[in-house]
């Protein structure tokens, strides 16, 4: 089928739901012939917005191309047009359909939770919804942010950081007192008023009011260097200089305005990076870079509207918002962001002053980061001529690698690992579990149990699915694996993929690896090479999946028991068995008469423990 011919044919597709369309607001989703979503859009109407797509032309290429692929579409009318905002926000965030502008955000950001269920409150990291009783303090931008602030706050205020368990178990302060990062209070070392003042001090320094408390500790400590209480005063002087750390390594605090979440975005190469800070009481507590997936012919606003949208999908947004860039529908996404958070919200371009200059700044870091980024995806390239170069290949959009683990035997474990373009996808990462019982230990027949799995599956998947076969196949090994392969291959009919090896040298020494391909002579590379650096990353990855797959099997089988399979039998029995016989084996040893005698544990359930234990009996 030709370009103009599938063109045609989305346009008919279009123009048909057209017909039954209301005026109203509401959101669109376009469906490809598999029935993915290829885009998701909002409209004040839909009728309008959606006949724009049935006309024949001008549209831009990217547009053309999106029509060209649906082949069915389906709409949700809502109230109003900011109604149908937040749902397109949220529906592409969760869809992340090819044409829209779409980033990964799979954390919540961290904030610090001062407990306030407890005599002695404790000071730690948080992530995740906000059911613990106290107050939280964030959005930081990143764990690294939030540990550094902590290590200096326990410096500055010396709370306890140990859970309720360890805080009621403790005979003798513990090591952080030692380094005078607690004040010990699990052993009495201040009391609870004492320790409440604390408190009280953390928490107007966690609300901005540092420079109040500051100058109150920095009067205590005058007043005991007076009264010749040199060591309280030694102590107070070191809280001082831990909160001057705090603001010293949190670089530019604002002095107009208390809280704010900043976005400045910066396009090249027809990618973008999105520099978000996150200002709070009047301290910057972190950034964090973004790089979202979009179309080359977007604008940066554009870009930095559908990204803020997706943002504060799941969060609520502050009262000020700071861009770089001018908005198309900036009212719009304010009255959206206003009605998901409760209170307004004002989104901000500056002009002059202080928010301008904050607004410069990351600007320049969002330009940094994204020449860094490209610099390195110029590198990636480099590098993937230089793989295909080495195995005769047309492309290197999609490398597989695999390797097996096991102990003697036991809990064997295939790898597959995925890399491309963008590095490694660990999202396409597959472990198997061999299920073959007598190839234990055997690596050849593990090897060709795994890729019999993998490569029978992509053999029977439809033409579209096949976009994930592999361009090379790399396997952790020598001639003997990839004789297993080749043959695998043939068996299955697979003609298109280029297969490889790698072996270790002799002496077992990186830079000394062999690499084997039907039909050709083992070769090496030279030892300075990037692509040999690269092959080695790879096959290293796959080797530390593969181990660590095989040491969770392994955990696993470790912590299992017996009498887990026995139908029937729950914790609560499972418990009593074990007390009554001290161990599993035990149970397996003992007699029906025995086993009915354990409370809770019927004739019928008896009989059933033993016939497990004895098959035969």
């Amino acid at each position: 089928m030709t370009d103009a011919q599938s063109a045609l044919i989305g346009i008919a597709c279009i123009a048909a739901h057209v017909k039954t369309l209301p005026d109203h607001p509401g959101v669109y989703r376009m469906l490809d012939r598999k029935g993915d979503v290829l885009y998701v859009g909002k409209a004040k109407s839909l009728k309008k917005r959606v006949a724009s797509y049935a006309k024949s032309g001008g549209h831009t290429e990217r547009i053309a191309r999106m029509i060209a692929e649906t082949a069915d579409m389906v709409f949700v009318t809502t109230a109003s047009e900011t109604e149908a905002l937040l749902l397109e926000s949220n529906l592409i965030k969760r869809l992340k359909p090819r044409y829209n502008v779409s980033f990964r955000d799979d954390k919540s950001f961290p904030n610090i939770l001062l407990r306030q269920d407890h005599a002695y409150p404790q000071l730690l990291k948080h992530r995740g919804a906000k059911s613990a009783k106290g107050l939280y303090f964030g959005p930081f931008a990143n764990t690294g942010a939030v540990n550094r602030t902590l290590n200096t706050l326990q410096r500055a205020f010396l709370l306890r950081s140990c859970s309720d368990s360890v805080f009621e178990s403790r005979t003798r302060p513990c090591l952080l007192f030692q380094i005078k990062r607690c004040s010990a209070p699990c052993v009495q070392r201040i009391d609870e008023a004492a320790y409440r003042e604390l408190v009280a001090e953390a928490e107007r320094f966690l609300q901005g009011k540092s420079r109040t408390v500051q100058a109150k500790l920095v009067k205590e400590m005058e007043e005991a260097s007076a009264a010749l209480d040199f060591e309280r005063a030694a102590r107070l002087r070191d809280r001082v200089r831990a909160m001057n750390s705090i603001q010293s390594t949190q670089g530019i605090n604002p002095s107009t305005f208390a809280e704010a979440d900043l976005f400045a975005a910066f396009s090249q190469g027809g990618e973008t990076c999105v520099q978000v800070f996150f200002f709070r009481a009047g301290q910057n507590w972190g950034n964090r870079p973004y790089f979202p997936r979009h179309a080359a012919d977007l604008a940066p606003g554009e870009v930095l509207e559908a990204f803020i949208g997706q943002f504060y999908d799941e969060r609520p947004a502050p009262s000020l918002i700071l861009l770089s860039e001018e908005l198309p529908n900036r009212a719009l996404l304010a009255e959206a962001l206003e009605m998901r958070a409760g209170h307004k919200v004002h989104l901000v371009v500056p002009e002059r002053g202080e928010k301008r200059d904050l607004v410069q700044m990351a600007l320049t870091n969002a330009r940094e980061q994204l020449a860094r980024r490209l610099a390195e995806n110029s590198a990636t390239r480099e590098i993937l001529e230089g793989v295909c170069e080495t195995f005769g290949l047309d492309s290197a959009r999609r490398i597989e690698v695999y390797d097996n683990s096991h102990v003697q035997g036991a809990h064997a474990v295939g790898a597959m690992v995925v890399a491309g373009p963008d590095g490694f996808e660990k999202n396409e990462y597959r472990k198997f579990n061999i299920k073959t019982a007598d190839i234990a230990g055997d690596d050849y027949a593990t090897m060709r149990e795994v890729l019999t799995r993998r490569f029978a599956r992509l053999m029977k998947e439809d033409e579209d699915a096949k976009a994930k076969r592999p361009d090379l196949v790399l396997i952790d090994g020598g001639p003997g694996q990839l004789s297993v392969a080749c043959q695998v291959f043939a068996d299955l009919g697979v003609e298109d993929v280029t297969l490889a090896a790698i072996s270790k040298g002799a002496e077992r020494d990186a830079g000394y690896e062999h690499f084997h391909q039907p039909g050709k002579a083992p070769f090496r590379l030279d030892q300075r090479s990037p692509v040999l650096y690269y092959l080695q990353r790879l096959r290293d990855e796959a080797h530390r999946f593969a181990i660590g797959s095989h040491r969770k099997k392994r955990s696993k089988a470790i912590g299992a028991n017996p009498l887990d399979e026995v139908a029937g039998v729950g914790a609560a029995r499972k418990r009593a068995l074990l007390q009554h016989f001290g161990s599993a084996r035990a149970v397996a040893g003992a007699s029906l008469g025995d086993i009915e005698s354990v409370e809770g544990v019927s004739s019928t359930l008896a009989r059933k423990i033993y016939d497990f234990f004895h098959p035969t009996g």
